[in-house]
């Protein structure tokens, strides 16, 4: 398939890459002209054929404007996919704009971080049955290899939904991992914490990505001494503790794992040096060292 791609950071870049590998026609654009395929999103889409099927990886805060800008470049049959950290409820409104001039779209929640290119993407789609087949080459050529990682969630803006979800779990896990190496490093009893969340990578019923990703950190930093204890929230988290509110569902765990984040945003938190060295091991975020914010 041809695609074009808006968008080649750190994310966008590797997800160029993967689907190049695996035989797709990419034309990536980004502003950064020294990564870019194109000119202008208007020379993207020229060197497109129909039905074209153009992918948006950016921040939030521009995806309304760009959505906006491909509705005039585009014809009706073409296909726009948000893969970015949108909110589920903007999708609904692009869904609308787009398909006032007959351009169909679709949500994709995408998790892998910097190492998507390697391992492959989750990715959670929302949307109709006809546009996700038509788009299906492409996230077979991203999700991981075998029969995981890709999941049709939903209707429009339920992908969104789902990766938000997703990332509150995570913040629930990266909390609880974080304050049991901080509870390790003050025992006087136990002397090697890097080597016991070693131990616990097989075998045991926590073994997980994210203590894989704990052990590299410790082997780079065994007491996080360089990593200042500041995590930053994308807003997911946020959204995901709201939208609880709203549904009446009681997410204890994200909300208390959020409110840590808020904490470490006011002083420095030994537990939060974890999570911040996790943050920088997924999803290459830089990591704040000692000295201030």
């Amino acid at each position: 398939m041809e695609l074009g791609l808006v968008g080649l950071g750190k994310m966008g870049n590797n997800m160029r890459e993967r689907l190049r590998r695996g035989g797709h026609t990419v034309v990536g654009y980004d502003r950064n002209p020294e990564v870019s395929d194109a000119s202008s999103l208007a020379d993207m889409v020229n060197q497109l054929t129909g039905p074209r099927v153009v992918w948006v990886m950016l921040p939030i805060q521009v995806v309304d404007a760009t959505v906006e800008e491909l509705k005039g470049l585009l014809e009706p049959g073409d296909l726009v996919i948000d893969g970015g950290n949108s909110k589920w409820t903007a999708d609904a409104r692009h869904a609308a704009n787009l398909g006032e001039k007959g351009i169909r779209f679709l949500d994709c929640g995408v998790s892998g971080g910097v190492w998507g290119l390697q391992n492959g993407y989750a990715l959670m789609v929302g949307g109709a049955d006809e546009d996700v087949a038509l788009a299906q080459p492409i996230f077979d050529a991203l999700k991981p290899d075998g029969d995981v990682g890709f999941v049709h969630a939903g209707k429009v803006g339920a992908g969104h939904f789902a990766k938000m979800v997703h990332n509150g779990i995570e913040y629930g896990l990266m909390q609880a991992y974080a304050e049991g190496w901080e509870l390790l490093e003050a025992s006087g009893e136990v002397t090697n914490v890097p080597e016991v969340f070693k131990s616990w990578r097989e075998g045991t019923v926590i073994r997980s990505w994210l203590l894989d990703l704990m052990v590299r950190a410790l082997d780079a930093d065994p007491h996080l001494d360089g990593i200042e204890g500041y995590a930053a929230d994308s807003g997911e988290g946020r959204w995901t503790v709201n939208a609880a509110v709203e549904l009446g569902v009681p997410v204890p765990t994200m909300a208390a794992a959020l409110f840590a984040r808020f904490t470490s945003q006011q002083e420095d938190s030994p537990s939060m040096k974890m999570v911040a060295a996790m943050r920088n091991q997924f999803g290459g975020h830089a990591v704040k060292s000692e000295g201030g914010h």
